[in-house]
C-alpha cells in the first residue's frame, strides 16, 4: 500500500484501468462514454488479455443480437437458472445485476461503434440446458471474423495464442461444429473446403483474417482508438495508492512501471481492476489447491494452464494489500487437455462427446458421464483424487473405428496429405505413441499394463460401456440425455454419444487438469466494487474478471461465461464510479445505456 504523502503525481486520470481484456476495455468505454478520462494500462507488451487467447464467446441472455431473431429469455428464468448452478455461493444482488446489466452493456456497445457488432447463432446449448430457465438454444453471443490489418501499427500488438493456427484458418462460430464431422455429412467437408479456400485467399490477397477471442479484442481496441483512450502496454501496475494509512484508506491512484521508470497515477475517481487471475503462480495455486501438485509430478516445473502468460495474481494482491478480501482461490475455469511432452496444451472437448470412447480413473472405472461441462468433469477429478484413486491424470479410451471417423487431438481423419498444417491418415502417429500421452494395446489387458490400472477392471468396464451402447442409454450415468453432451458428437446416431467400441487395436490418451485461467479473487459486490472481510467496499477500488471472485460461483452458465461476466461487470463499475462522481445514486442495472452517455 502506497500513501501519497508530500510526492506529486506523474499522471492524472478520472478512471484507471488496469489491464486490457475484454473486462478492461468495456469498463474505459464506458467511463469515457459517461465524459470521465480513462487510461488503459496493460503489464504485458501485448493487449487483450485472456478475452485474446479466448474462444470469444460473450455468454448474454437477453442480447440484442438474440432479440433481433425473435428469441429472449425472460430474466427472471435466467436469474433461477443462475442461482441453481451457483448454489448460494453469489449473492442475489450480484447474480440480479449480471442478468440485467448484460444485455444493456452489449446495446451500448453496439450503438458506441460500428466495430462493435455481435451476432447469435442459436443451438450451443447453454451447459445445463435441462435446468429451469437453461436453454437448448444457448445465449452465447459472438463477433464477426475481422481482417487484422484495419488495426495498423496495432496488430502486432494483439496478443496471439502461443500454437497459431495455419495462416488463412479461422473458424465461424458454428465452423468447428460442422468440422467435426467431416467423416459424417457432406456439411463437415463443405467446412473442410472452406478452410483451404480460406488459406488460398490468404497466400493471394494476403488476408490476415482473425475470428473469435482475437476479433473480439480487436475490436474494442478499435473502439478505444475511436474514443481516444489511451492504452499503454509494458507498464505493469506494481502497488495502489491510498489517501492515508488508515483502514479505512481511499485507493486515488497506483504506481505503475513505464519506460523503466515508477509513475504516480492518480485515479481522481476510482480504478477498476481487470488484471487477470493467477493462472500461472503455480506456488500459490497450490496453497489453495494441492491436488495441483499432482501437475509438478506430471509436468515438472511447467503448468496446465492455457490462461493468459501475464497473468501472475498481481492486482488480487494489490487489492488484498489496501484491505480487499477475497474467495474462490481453489477454483478455476477448468478444462481437460492433453499435455504433449513439449509443454503444448490440447484441448480435449469434442473428443468426450465421440460415441464410441469412455474414460476411466486409476482403477480402470468410469466416474463421470464424459460429454459432461468441462468444469464438472475437472471437478469430478479433483473430487476423485481426494479419494486416494488416481483421476489426475485419467485416460480415454477409444478404438481404431473411431480413429478412422472423428477429429481425435487435431488428427483429420482423411487420408495422408502431405504438408498438411496438421495430422492425418489412417494411422496413429507413431511421434503419439512414443510419447507416453498415448497408449496402443491389442488386448483390453494389453491396454491396462501400459496406462496401469488393473486389466480385469478395464475389461469390465469396456464390456459395460459396450452393453449400454448398444442399447443406446448410458444407465450408468445418462450420457447423451443434455441437449449440450449431444453439441459435438455424432448426429448419425440415435444417441449421438453412444456407439460401442469394437475391434482392436484400443487406445488411450491421457488426460490432464487444464484450465483457461483461475476463477477466484477479490469479493465484490453488485457494483463491483471490493469489499472488505466486513463486506464494507473499498472506497474507489473495483474489481472485474479473473481479478475478482466469480459471479459464476464454481459452476460455468454456458460457452462465453467467463468474458461475458468480466465485459458486464466493467460497464457496471465505470457506470457507478460516473454516478458517484457526479453525486447521482448508484446507477441500476435497467439504466437505458444512454444513461452512460451523460
Amino acid at each position: 500500500m502506497n500513501s501519497p504523502g508530500t510526492q506529486p503525481f506523474d499522471h492524472v486520470t478520472d478512471v484507471l484501468v488496469i489491464g486490457s481484456g475484454g473486462g478492461g476495455m468495456t469498463a474505459a468505454l464506458a467511463a469515457r462514454t459517461s465524459g470521465l478520462q480513462a487510461l488503459v494500462v496493460e503489464k504485458a507488451d501485448r493487449f487483450g488479455g485472456s478475452t485474446a487467447l479466448s474462444g470469444g464467446g460473450i455468454w448474454v441472455p437477453g442480447a440484442p443480437s438474440q432479440r433481433r431473431e425473435g428469441y429472449e429469455p425472460n430474466p427472471d428464468d435466467v436469474f433461477g437458472y443462475l442461482k441453481a448452478i451457483t448454489g448460494g455461493l453469489v449473492s442475489d444482488a450480484r447474480l440480479r445485476t449480471y442478468v440485467e446489466a448484460a444485455p444493456k452493456m452489449m446495446e451500448f456497445l453496439e450503438k458506441l461503434s460500428p466495430w462493435l457488432e455481435f451476432v447469435w447463432k442459436p443451438g450451443y446449448a447453454d451447459y445445463y440446458p435441462e435446468l429451469p430457465g437453461g436453454s437448448a438454444l444457448g445465449s452465447t453471443i459472438n463477433v464477426p471474423e475481422i481482417d487484422l490489418r484495419v488495426l495498423g501499427a496495432e496488430e502486432q500488438n494483439l496478443l496471439a495464442p502461443l500454437a497459431m493456427a495455419p495462416r488463412g484458418i479461422w473458424f465461424a462460430p458454428k465452423d468447428l461444429r460442422l468440422f467435426y464431422q467431416v467423416r459424417q455429412n457432406w456439411r463437415g467437408k463443405a467446412v473442410l473446403l472452406k478452410l483451404i479456400w480460406r488459406m488460398v485467399r490468404a497466400r493471394v490477397f494476403g488476408d490476415r483474417m482473425a475470428a473469435i477471442g482475437q476479433s473480439l479484442a480487436a475490436r474494442l481496441r478499435l473502439a478505444l482508438q475511436e474514443q481516444d483512450i489511451p492504452l499503454w502496454l509494458d507498464a505493469p501496475m506494481t502497488e495502489l495508492i491510498t489517501d492515508t494509512d488508515g483502514p479505512d484508506a481511499r485507493v486515488i491512484g497506483a504506481v505503475v512501471e513505464r519506460d523503466g521508470k515508477a509513475q504516480r497515477i492518480q485515479a481522481r475517481h476510482g480504478v477498476i481492476l481487470a488484471s487477470g487471475g493467477f493462472d500461472h503462480d503455480m506456488e500459490w495455486r497450490r496453497e489453495h489447491l494441492p491436488e495441483l501438485e499432482r501437475v509438478r509430478d506430471l509436468a515438472g516445473e511447467g503448468d496446465w494452464s492455457f490462461g493468459n502468460p501475464a497473468a501472475t495474481g498481481d492486482g488480487i494482491r494489490a487489492g488484498e494489500k489496501v484491505g480487499g478480501s477475497t474467495e474462490l482461490l481453489d477454483e478455476a475455469w477448468w478444462f481437460p487437455a492433453i499435455c504433449w511432452p513439449d509443454g503444448r496444451l490440447q484441448f480435449m472437448l469434442n473428443e468426450r462427446m465421440m460415441p464410441s470412447q469412455f474414460v476411466v480413473n486409476g482403477e480402470g472405472k468410469r466416474f463421470i458421464n464424459e460429454a459432461a461441462p468441462y468444469m464438472d468433469f475437472a471437478h469430478a477429478m479433483i473430487d476423485g483424487e481426494r479419494t486416494g484413486v488416481t483421476h489426475i491424470p485419467c485416460w480415454l479410451i477409444t478404438d481404431i473405428r473411431s480413429f478412422h471417423r472423428y477429429v481425435v487431438a487435431g488428427h483429420l481423419p482423411l487420408p495422408k496429405i502431405p504438408f498438411a498444417p496438421v495430422p492425418t491418415g489412417w494411422k496413429v502417429p507413431q511421434a503419439w505413441l512414443e510419447s507416453g500421452v498415448v497408449h496402443e494395446g491389442h488386448t483390453w489387458e494389453e491396454l491396462a499394463g501400459k496406462i496401469g490400472v488393473p486389466p480385469a477392471q478395464l475389461r469390465t468396464t469396456a464390456e459395460r460401456f459396450n452393453e449400454l451402447a448398444r442399447r443406446g442409454h448410458d444407465d450408468d450415468f445418462n450420457r447423451g440425455h443434455s441437449a449440450y453432451d449431444n453439441y459435438y458428437g455424432d448426429p448419425t446416431l440415435p444417441n449421438p454419444n453412444l456407439h460401442p467400441l469394437r475391434r482392436p487395436p484400443y487406445y488411450a490418451f491421457q488426460i490432464i487438469l487444464g484450465d483457461l485461467g483461475t476463477s477466484g479473487g477479490l469479493r465484490t459486490d453488485e457494483h463491483a466494487r471490493v469489499l472488505r472481510s466486513d463486506d464494507s467496499p473499498v472506497p474507489g477500488l473495483y474489481a472485474v474478471g479473473n481479478a475478482s471472485a466469480a459471479v459464476m460461483g464454481r459452476s460455468y452458465a454456458g460457452a462465453g461465461a467467463t468474458i461475458g461476466p468480466a465485459m458486464t461487470f466493467g460497464y457496471v463499475a465505470a457506470k457507478h464510479i460516473a454516478a458517484s462522481a457526479a453525486g447521482h445514486r448508484p446507477p441500476s442495472a435497467i439504466d437505458s445505456p444512454e444513461t452512460s452517455r451523460r
